[in-house]
């Protein structure tokens, strides 16, 4: 029977998806990676999940690869190489896709991989004394699969220092470059998740889902007619939406939200 990488547990309408090899600092393996996969893949068909949260136990939130994972990389063939990315691209994708918001817990080392987690993830709370790098090229490899995240996260012009350097990026340094949204004390941590966690619940879900879509549609990309003409339609299907009409009724009639109290009574 093979073992089991990770744990998810769900408190009302919140579920933590942990990482659980802290023995190796949350490394990945390609066991890890399709656990991962099929778990956002899970979450993604549940609604009685509205936000998910990514954690790893122990010391570090992810080391990236596991050494005996590379190890066994460096021997196989190119195309067994691909099929094994593209296992980590998919499972990458299946957490940037997930229709709930996501938030990464870093409270330790975010390494290569680990690094492109925290990067996919819509919001990112770091420790101050969590650490991030893409110390892929040391190892004399890219940062290929979580590149369309991380390059995302802090742009272009920081990918082309850290991509190349490797540095160690500290958590107010995330903060700075756009990695992480907040650094706070370690003792901190969980109650600052829960603050961001509490905000997230008074949004209605489907409009938090749109608004997930339209930052993919609108994201570099020039303010042309055609855009216009999308983000026009865009509302528009929002607006007809029940989802909408309570939202609207609730302000108007100064009450909370029906997903407010389906949210905390789960």
């Amino acid at each position: 029977m093979s073992e089991t990488y990770i744990s998810v547990e769900q408190q009302g309408a919140v579920a933590t998806v942990w990482l659980e090899r802290p023995e190796v600092h949350n490394a990945f393996n390609a066991a890890l990676i399709e656990q991962l996969k099929q778990c956002f893949i899970g979450l993604n068909q549940r609604d009685d999940v509205r936000v998910v949260v990514l954690a790893g136990r122990g010391k570090s939130f992810s080391a990236g690869a596991d050494l005996n994972w590379m190890k066994a990389a460096g021997a196989a063939s190119e195309a067994e190489n691909q099929a094994d990315a593209q296992q980590l691209a998919d499972m990458l994708y299946a957490l940037a896709t997930l229709k709930q918001p996501t938030i990464a817990r870093v409270q330790g080392a975010a390494m290569g991989g680990g690094m492109g987690l925290a990067a996919t993830c819509d919001i990112c709370i770091a420790g101050d004394k969590a650490m991030f790098a893409t110390s892929e090229v040391r190892l004399g490899l890219a940062p290929s699969t979580i590149s369309p995240y991380v390059i995302r996260a802090i742009g272009e012009r920081q990918a082309q220092r850290y991509f190349l350097t490797a540095e160690r990026i500290s958590a107010a340094k995330a903060v700075e470059i756009g990695l992480a949204h907040e650094v706070v004390g370690m003792d901190d941590l969980d109650a600052k998740v829960a603050e961001i966690v509490a905000a997230l619940l008074l949004g209605g879900p489907t409009a938090q889902q749109a608004s997930k879509e339209l930052i993919a549609l609108v994201a570099k990309r020039d303010n042309t007619p055609e855009l216009r003409s999308e983000t026009a339609a865009h509302i528009a299907s929002v607006r007809a939406g029940q989802e909408a009409k309570e939202g609207l009724s609730a302000f108007l009639e100064k009450r909370a939200a029906a997903w407010c109290s389906t949210a905390t009574s789960s």
